[in-house]
C-alpha cells in the first residue's frame, strides 16, 4: 500500500523531498512545533508555515499487541491515517463542517508497522464546546446563542448519522466553535478528531445510539433544561416532536441510562486523580 496526496503549501515545500521522510522528521523535531499528543505510536504536532497553523498526525505503526487487543474486544483496529482522511472527505460530502486536509500519505504492507501521516489546516481562533459550555450552569449564555448551538450540534449529528457515519468519540470537546465572530450570528462549528470514525451505507442503530449517549454524557453538567433537550430532538429527528417522543421513547430511556453509566465510570476512573478537564 502506497498512497500520497499533497496540496499547497506542502506540495511546494516538500516538492524535492520524500514526503514520508519529511513528515517523520517534522514529527520527531518537537522544536519545530508544539506536541499535542504522543501515544500508541501516534504523535500529533501543531506547526506553522508562513504564519498559518497546521496539525500533523504521524503514525509509525500500532504493533501486533494493540491490534490483537482491539480484536479481542471486538473493535476494528485503526491502522493508519487513511481512516481519518476518508472520514474528512465523507464529512465534506455530507455537508458536515470539519477540518481541511492538505496532505495524506500511507505506505507499508504489514498492518502492524504501517507508516502514515495526515496534515490538516488549523481551525483558529476557536474553542471546543466542552470549554465553551463549562460555566453555563453558573453563568448562563445568551438564550439565542444557546439555542443556535443546540440546533447546530443536532444538525451535525443528524447529517452524520443519516449519511452512514458514526464518530465513536462524539463528545462536546470534539466540536470546535470559531470565536472570531463573537457570540452573535450563526455559530460556526467544526467536528474534529475523526480518527476512529466508521463509514457505512447506513449507520447501525447501535452505533448511532453510542454517539448520542456520549454526546449527552458530555453535556450532563452544563445546565441544559428540558426545553433544551427537546430542542435538540426537534432538530435531530424528522417530523413532529410529539411523534418523536412516542416513537423514540425507548431510545430516550436508553440515553438517560447510558449517560448516567458513563458518568459513574468517569467518576470512578478519576476518583483518586487530580482534577482533570472532561
Amino acid at each position: 500500500m502506497n498512497r500520497l496526496v499533497l496540496t499547497p503549501p506542502l506540495s511546494t515545500l516538500w516538492a524535492e523531498r520524500d514526503a514520508f521522510a519529511a513528515a517523520a522528521e517534522l514529527a520527531r523535531d518537537a522544536a519545530t512545533g508544539s506536541v499535542v499528543r504522543d501515544l500508541e505510536g501516534r504523535r500529533t504536532l501543531r506547526f506553522e508555515i508562513g504564519g498559518r497553523g497546521y496539525y500533523l498526525k504521524h503514525q509509525s505503526g500500532i504493533g501486533w499487541g494493540r491490534i490483537l487487543e482491539e480484536l479481542i474486544h471486538l473493535r476494528r483496529p485503526v491502522l493508519g491515517a487513511g481512516n481519518e482522511w476518508l472520514a474528512i472527505q465523507t464529512c465534506h460530502a455530507l455537508g458536515v463542517p470539519t477540518m481541511t486536509a492538505i496532505a495524506y500519505g500511507e505506505r507499508g504492507r504489514g498492518p502492524a508497522r504501517r507508516e502514515s501521516f495526515l496534515v490538516t489546516a488549523a481551525i483558529e481562533p476557536a474553542v471546543d464546546l466542552d470549554v465553551h459550555t463549562r460555566d453555563w450552569r453558573n453563568v448562563p449564555p445568551p438564550l439565542a446563542h444557546k439555542r443556535a448551538l443546540i440546533a447546530a450540534v443536532a444538525d451535525i449529528a443528524r447529517r452524520l448519522h443519516e449519511g452512514g457515519m458514526n464518530h465513536r468519540d462524539f463528545y462536546l470537546c470534539h466540536f470546535l466553535l470559531r470565536t472570531d465572530g463573537g457570540l452573535s450570528g450563526a455559530p460556526q462549528l467544526a467536528l474534529i478528531d475523526l480518527h476512529r470514525a466508521q463509514m457505512r451505507p447506513a449507520t447501525p442503530r447501535r452505533w448511532r445510539d453510542k454517539d448520542l449517549s456520549a454526546l449527552y454524557f458530555s453535556a450532563l453538567d452544563i445546565g441544559l433544561t428540558r426545553r433544551d433537550k427537546l430542542r435538540f430532538l426537534r432538530h435531530y429527528f424528522p417530523g413532529p416532536l410529539r411523534a418523536t417522543l412516542q416513537r423514540e421513547a425507548a431510545l430516550l430511556r436508553h440515553l438517560e441510562h447510558e449517560a448516567a453509566r458513563l458518568k459513574r465510570r468517569y467518576e470512578r476512573k478519576f476518583a483518586n486523580r487530580p482534577a482533570l478537564q472532561r
